[in-house]
């Protein structure tokens, strides 16, 4: 039996036997058969087999006594062989584990990376603050949202530049669609007017001379918009401008209303190569202002607005200026004026960690079946009937 225990061993190797004596609680002398492997072949344990029915064993490295029989002793010792490769893989000898920075976290590990977290910052403090909710950009359109708009002004002017260039006047759905874009990348891709860059500057000038006559260069502050600015100001939040209108323009209206310094960044339509629902000029305010996208919030007045900030994983609050409440659901908040807003809400927005540590699915809820209190309609019949 043991010859053929040792050919199935994967070992290779005979056991060794010797043996020894030893005495018992009653003081009488025994002898017992060690049966052993060659200890340059095998390292860990060696078993103690009895000639009896009842054997002792002895573990080195646990120096635990146990009673067994010598089959189930060797049959102990192949488990163990058999299984030391797979232990080796499940878990490693050495103890020293790597401490974890969060360079090498994969997705869905728990902690997941804090993507506010900036190692490359020695100050503890200031790290500390990135990773808290008051860390957060604001982003403000400038028509709609700090100054009143007139959707009807930038209607006619497209239609006295058709008429000039002579092109047939767009119609309604086409001028609602180019809301929001730079007047090249609306010519060259929505109009279809000319793919000449010469021409697009040309015409893409001439349409805002039309527009800046008909508005008389008069600006008109929107309800609430100074206050809240002024409060973004004593709380240190930086904030940045952006418009598809040349800043030339765009620097002279700040200047009509009073506005200077205000802004920390102010971002042109000579800045970016597409407006809206295109998010380059967002993405480039961001960077300007040193935030990442999950920490900015984008105040705007259109649905092209909320787009082009979700697809960045921005926050956005919509200003119902031009459209109305429902119609601006897709938001993260809707307000008709901006002093309706706190930095509780901001902070609130910045805090949701759904965006920043990945993509969480909401739990699905499952509605609760209510007894209808409606009597039944079905008609009963008694068994005994028939």
């Amino acid at each position: 039996m043991v010859d053929s225990i040792a050919t199935t061993s994967l070992l290779g190797h005979r056991p060794v036997y010797q043996g020894s004596s030893f005495k018992d609680g009653s003081f009488r002398r025994r002898t017992i058969d060690v049966c052993r492997f060659p200890v340059t072949d095998f390292v860990g344990c060696w078993s103690v087999c009895l000639s009896s029915a009842s054997t002792r064993s002895r573990t080195e490295r646990s120096g635990i006594y146990h009673y067994t029989s010598p089959i189930k002793a060797l049959a102990m010792e192949l488990t163990k062989e058999a299984y030391s490769s797979r232990e080796e893989n499940r878990m490693p000898r050495n103890l020293s584990y790597p401490v974890d920075t969060g360079s090498r976290r994969k997705s869905g590990y728990w902690p997941p990376p804090n993507t506010a977290d900036n190692p490359s910052i020695h100050n503890p403090l200031l790290r500390q603050e990135r990773m808290g909710c008051g860390w957060l950009g604001a982003i403000f359109e400038w028509e709609g949202v700090i100054i009143e708009d007139n959707p009807d002004l930038e209607k006619q002017a497209w239609l006295a530049l058709s008429q000039e260039e002579g092109k047939s006047p767009p119609p309604a759905f086409i001028l609602k669609r180019i809301e929001g874009m730079k007047n090249e990348q609306a010519i060259s891709e929505v109009l279809c007017w000319s793919r000449d860059p010469a021409s697009l500057r040309r015409m893409a000038t001439r349409k805002e001379e039309i527009y800046q006559g008909l508005q008389g260069g008069i600006y008109r502050l929107r309800t609430g918009s100074r206050e809240f600015v002024n409060v973004l100001m004593n709380y240190k939040i930086p904030m940045a401008l952006v418009s598809t209108r040349p800043r030339n323009i765009l620097e002279a209206a700040v200047r009509v209303i009073e506005m200077e310094g205000f802004f920390n960044v102010i971002v042109a339509a000579e800045d970016v190569y597409r407006g809206k629902p295109d998010p380059e000029m967002f993405i480039y305010a961001a960077q300007l202002l040193n935030f990442i996208p999950e920490r900015c919030i984008v105040f705007g007045n259109s649905n092209s607005t909320v787009e082009a900030a979700h697809d960045i994983r921005m926050k956005c609050i919509a200003v119902a200026s031009k459209h109305p409440v429902y119609e601006l659901g897709a938001a993260d908040l809707v307000v008709r004026h901006l002093d309706e807003l706190s930095v509780v809400d901001l902070k609130n927005l910045a805090d949701i960690e759904s965006a920043e540590f990945g993509s969480g699915e909401p739990e699905v809820e499952m509605e609760e079946e209510k007894d209808d209190p409606s009597p039944s309609t079905s008609v009963g019949v008694d068994d005994n009937f028939w």
